[in-house]
């Protein structure tokens, strides 16, 4: 396929599991893509060749400035993006997810960009008295990584309607699939009961297991960044990216199979999440795909781990 050097996209995280995961569907879509990382979490092996690689930081707003350059579409995917991270480091947490973004969405503006996509967070609902939650609801953050992603998420719409920049936040629910981080204070609890299936040991549980997520797979998450480019809509709205249903963590470690122990629950996380879907339905033409079972089979044979007969 022939690269479309005049529409020039950038990935900031492009190196970590869902920016990279979009580097590589722009890539095949013909587009030219630079990737803008610093490593912390990001991986140097999910940076093909034929990406353009800029290594610096989003707290940087010179090295952010230099990274615009030439650019028609940014996807701002870097974050330091857990919540138990965020209880414990409040202050670093805020200078990755706010000033960061705010850098992006300067440089964003100088530069002219045609549109500027927010890997937002479901995270800024915290708990609400019914499912499942629209974008009309109220926030209610229940962590400093919460408020962060909402505040950055302010600013991505304050942009658009003080300076004219064309963006669109998605409010990503619980992403898994391949290249998510298994290790440390970024893995998920799809992550972690994978790594845990693979070593043998039993599942760990955060509380009583009945609190519910949604989760959705990255490849469906991929598809709902290109919608929101190739749509005429830039009017700072966000929009929920989810599967529109939920499981608890209880039947989730059902679905992996094998023992099971449980730890006190976490500070910061919200008891239950589900996806109102119908906003993203009408608008951007998006639903998601991969149903949780084919998500979780899909990674299960990939690491080569199967249900316990």
């Amino acid at each position: 396929m022939t690269t479309d050097r005049s529409k020039t996209v950038l990935v900031a995280g492009g190196a970590g599991f869902i920016g990279s995961t979009l580097v590589a569907a722009l890539l095949k879509r013909g587009l030219a893509v630079r990737i803008l990382d610093n490593f912390i979490t990001g991986k140097r092996e999910h940076c093909p060749a034929e990406a353009e690689l800029v290594e610096a930081d989003i707290r940087d707003l010179d090295a952010v400035r230099a990274a615009m350059r030439g650019v028609a579409y940014l996807f701002h995917a870097a974050a330091i993006p857990r919540v138990i991270l965020s209880v414990e480091k409040p202050v670093e947490t805020e200078l990755t997810n706010v000033i960061g973004t705010l850098n992006l969405l300067t440089a964003a503006r100088d530069a002219g960009i045609k549109k500027f996509i927010f890997s937002g967070s479901s995270a800024v609902y915290g708990n609400q008295e019914r499912l499942p939650v629209s974008e009309e609801m109220a926030p209610n953050p229940l962590s400093p990584y919460a408020v962060q992603k909402l505040t950055a998420e302010h600013y991505v719409r304050l942009f658009c309607r003080l300076y004219g920049l064309r963006t669109l936040t998605l409010r990503y629910f619980n992403v898994y699939g391949p290249r998510m981080p298994t290790e440390g204070a970024y893995a998920s609890v799809i992550a972690v009961f994978l790594r845990q299936r693979r070593e043998g040991r039993p599942l760990t549980i955060d509380g009583d297991g009945e609190q519910t997520r949604d989760f959705i797979y990255v490849d469906d998450v991929v598809r709902a960044n290109l919608a929101a480019m190739e749509s005429h809509l830039g009017d700072g709205r966000a929009f929920n990216v989810g599967l529109g249903s939920s499981v608890s963590v209880k039947r989730l470690a059902e679905l992996f199979g094998g023992p099971v122990v449980h730890r006190p629950p976490r500070p910061g996380d919200a008891r239950n999440t589900q996806a109102d879907l119908a906003s993203i339905r009408s608008v951007l033409g998006w639903t998601p795909e991969v149903t949780l079972e084919e998500g979780l089979a899909r990674l299960m044979a990939m690491h080569g781990v199967g249900r316990p007969g």
